[in-house]
């Protein structure tokens, strides 16, 4: 552990200069006299670093001097694709070591690169989170990651909308999705059952037992590929039925409001009709995909006054039943004040 911090401490004076020991103390939470004992190690060691104590005072490596004690670790080599992802990396357990490996190649590039490579990283920045969502609780994530990069096999309780079912899982890759992680794993329910791949939302695994017992990873599954094409049949069949809809232009600005489908819907009824939606106040029609009658109804419900559901005549008596509970429940409300 101090022989780690040493090398971190070094490497950190060469990325910043000068540093406090208060800061040093903070970055590797420990005390101040334990930073001026390793500063003392450091120097007994041959490492040229320059010392001013007092309330100004700090640390910094003799001018010219440069390390090369820049190797990485196993695990700093296992996070380096989660450099400038700190929330994903921590939730991985692996937030010190990305942190470490970024460090050491930041100290292994020239001082004119390094700094070019330190304004892109002070100027974007990447948020994984969607839009009024939270970062999901994944306690038993890194229990998982580890299990993917040793090919342990997994049995675990997994709960979805059918219910509560156990597992048996050959763990292949993790996806980051919105905010969301998702296992991708060869998985059986029962042992008479054959194994497939398939994806699994990793909040709701639970009863997690890595066992002792590896498997070997087929050389042609390629994470990215499979998810890239599971997730477009997904989308695919998720939404395999349309409404056709009358729809006011103030109507088309609301619908292409309730996701990528409905805009991209909305898109190519104003492309088919060729018209300045700004100008032309009439109402156009237009064909939307929709999940299910009842997802269908209580979505368009919001749009208001602002379409009519021409087809199917499900949807259309569905919407009219709901519009008039609310007119109902209203009406009782106003009776009642």
């Amino acid at each position: 552990m101090r022989a780690s911090r040493l090398l971190s401490i070094l490497i950190l004076l060469q990325l910043r200069g000068r540093i406090g020991a208060e800061t040093l103390a903070a970055e590797f939470e420990v005390s101040v006299r334990t930073i001026y004992r390793d500063i003392d190690e450091l120097s007994a060691a041959g490492i040229p670093v320059q010392s001013d104590r007092g309330p100004h005072g700090g640390f910094q490596l003799m001018a010219g001097y440069r390390s090369q004690f820049t190797g990485l670790e196993n695990d700093e080599a296992e996070a380096l694709f989660m450099i400038g992802l700190p929330g994903p990396a921590i939730a991985l357990g692996l937030g010190n070591a990305a942190t470490r490996a970024s460090r050491k190649l930041m100290a292994s590039l020239p001082p004119s690169l390094r700094e070019g490579s330190r304004r892109i990283a002070d100027c974007f920045h990447l948020d994984t989170n969607d839009w009024y969502r939270n970062e999901q609780s994944t306690m038993e994530l890194p229990r998982i990651a580890r299990a993917v990069l040793a090919q342990q096999k997994l049995k675990t309780s997994y709960e979805s909308w059918s219910g509560l079912r156990q597992w048996q899982m050959e763990p292949l890759g993790l996806v980051l999705k919105a905010g969301g992680w998702y296992l991708v794993a060869n998985s059986q329910s029962r042992a008479s059952s054959p194994k497939r791949i398939r994806i699994f939302k990793v909040v709701h695994i639970t009863d997690i037992q890595v066992l002792e017992e590896h498997f070997d990873r087929h050389g042609d599954f390629d994470l990215p590929d499979f998810w890239n094409e599971a997730t477009a049949r997904f989308e695919k069949e998720l939404r395999s039925s349309t409404a056709h809809l009358r729809v006011s232009a103030t109507g088309l600005d609301r619908i292409s409001k309730l996701g990528a489908f409905a805009a991209q819907a909305v898109e190519a009824q104003r492309d088919a009709m060729l018209v300045d939606m700004g100008l032309d106040k009439g109402w156009q029609t237009m064909t939307l995909p929709i999940e299910t009658i009842e997802h269908a109804a209580q979505m368009l419900l919001g749009i208001g006054p602002e379409l009519e559901v021409i087809a199917p005549p499900a949807l259309r008596q569905r919407l009219r039943e709901l519009a008039w509970q609310c007119f109902q429940l209203h009406e009782q409300t106003d009776a009642q004040d």
